[in-house]
C-alpha cells in the first residue's frame, strides 16, 4: 500500500496532520496556558486527528483506484494557516487542510462514491473510538477514555463538515449523485456529531 502512496504525498498528508492536531490542541485547551494541558491533548489530537484525518484521504484516494484512477492528497498552506488561526482566535476548527486531487473524468455515481468514502470511514471511527470511550470509562483509564472521547467528537466533526452540500466538499459530490445517500450519510454524521458533544 506504501508504494502507492509518493513521498510528496506522505509529506502533505504528515504537515496538514500535525496542522490540525495543533488547531484542534487549540479547541480543547482554549482558556488554559496550561503546557502539561497543551502537550497533554495535542499528543490525543495527534492520534485521533491522524487516524481520522489521514484514514478520510486515504479513503478517497482508494476508492478513486478502485475505479481505475489515479489521485493524490494535496495539502493547501492557506488553509492549513487558517485552521489554526480560527481555532486560536474564534474556538472554530475549519478542517480543510487540503484535498485528494482525482486525475481523470470521474462519472457522477464514481464521483459520489469516491466521496462518500471519506465521511463513511469518519463514522465507521466513530464507533471504534467510543469502544474506547466505553472501555476507558468502564476500567477506569482516563487516558483511554479522553482518547475515546476526543476520538469520537474529531472524527464526528470531520464526517460532518466534509458532509455539508457546498463548495467542494464531499457533501455536495454526494448530493449530486444520489440524494437518498446523501440524507442518511448527513443524519449519521449530524447524530454521531450532536451525540459525541451534548452526552458523552
Amino acid at each position: 500500500m506504501l508504494e502507492r502512496i509518493p513521498r510528496r504525498e506522505r509529506r502533505d498528508l504528515l504537515i496538514a496532520w500535525a496542522a490540525i492536531a495543533v488547531a484542534f490542541t487549540l479547541l480543547y485547551v482554549r482558556g488554559s496556558i496550561n503546557p502539561a494541558s497543551f502537550v497533554l491533548f495535542f499528543a490525543v489530537s495527534l492520534l485521533t486527528v491522524g487516524v481520522g484525518f489521514v484514514l478520510h484521504e486515504l479513503a478517497h484516494k482508494f476508492a478513486a483506484i478502485h475505479f481505475g484512477y489515479w489521485a493524490e492528497f494535496r495539502k493547501d498552506n492557506t488553509m492549513l494557516v487558517v485552521a489554526v488561526i480560527l481555532a486560536a482566535l474564534a474556538g472554530v476548527v475549519f478542517a480543510a487542510p487540503g484535498a485528494t486531487v482525482i486525475y481523470g473524468s470521474t462519472t457522477k455515481r464514481e464521483n459520489g462514491i469516491i466521496s462518500a468514502a471519506g465521511p463513511v470511514t469518519n463514522l465507521v471511527l466513530c464507533a471504534v473510538f467510543y469502544g474506547l470511550f466505553l472501555a476507558g470509562g468502564i476500567f477506569e483509564m482516563y487516558l483511554l477514555w479522553l482518547i475515546g472521547l476526543m476520538g469520537v467528537q474529531i472524527n464526528a466533526m470531520i464526517a460532518t463538515f466534509n458532509m455539508l452540500p457546498v463548495s467542494v466538499l464531499d457533501g455536495r459530490k454526494v448530493l449530486a449523485w444520489n440524494p437518498a445517500v446523501f440524507g442518511v450519510l448527513f443524519a449519521a454524521s449530524l447524530a454521531a456529531l450532536i451525540g459525541a458533544l451534548m452526552f458523552l
